[in-house]
């Protein structure tokens, strides 16, 4: 059990600091007024255990959302986007399931399965977190254009840096 707490633990450190001070700070410049914005932290939720619990999923979700909102100035955004990610979690899983199913007790990593399902897995995650992230930005359909122009830029840059951590580091867990 502490092994496993320090190891998300320690996770939950890389990431956010590796979101806040490094992606925060790279300016994916504008296309118009558009901007891209590149996220590697809703790896933590993506990585966990697919027994962990729905209550447990929404709790750490929201916290480091929360957390990740205090850093960027945007009380609730980030909470609520990587909530709405945990929440269509266990759906996702259910509809990705590979034949031979799912080990419970461990994370979903490219070591445990293949590169191309934890791929689709992250493609479809990262879908999901960004085009809710962007709406709750703006807030309005007013901007759809601009909305889904957010969330294809966001994506291309987030899904390249998930990809590359999780190369990088190919945690087994």
């Amino acid at each position: 059990m502490n092994n496993i707490v320090l190891k998300y633990g320690l996770r939950f450190v890389l990431l956010l600091l590796f979101q806040v001070l490094v992606l925060k700070q790279i300016p994916f410049g504008p296309i118009g007024s558009i901007w891209a914005d590149p996220f590697v932290y809703p790896l933590l939720i993506m990585l966990l255990p697919v027994k962990t619990s729905k209550e447990l999923l929404l709790i750490l979700a929201f916290g480091f959302g929360l957390l990740v909102d205090a850093f960027y100035d945007s009380w609730g955004v980030h909470a609520s986007a990587l909530v709405f990610m945990a929440f269509l979690r266990p759906a996702l899983l259910r509809r990705l399931e590979p034949q031979r199913g799912y080990t419970l007790n461990y994370g979903l990593t490219i070591r445990r399965y293949n590169l191309i399902w934890f791929a689709g897995y992250a493609a479809w995650m990262l879908a999901f977190f960004l085009l809710f992230y962007n709406s709750m930005l703006v807030f309005t359909p007013v901007y759809t254009v601009e909305i889904l122009l957010r969330t294809f830029l966001s994506f291309v840059t987030s899904f390249l840096f998930v990809m590359i951590f999780m190369l990088i580091f190919n945690p087994l867990d």
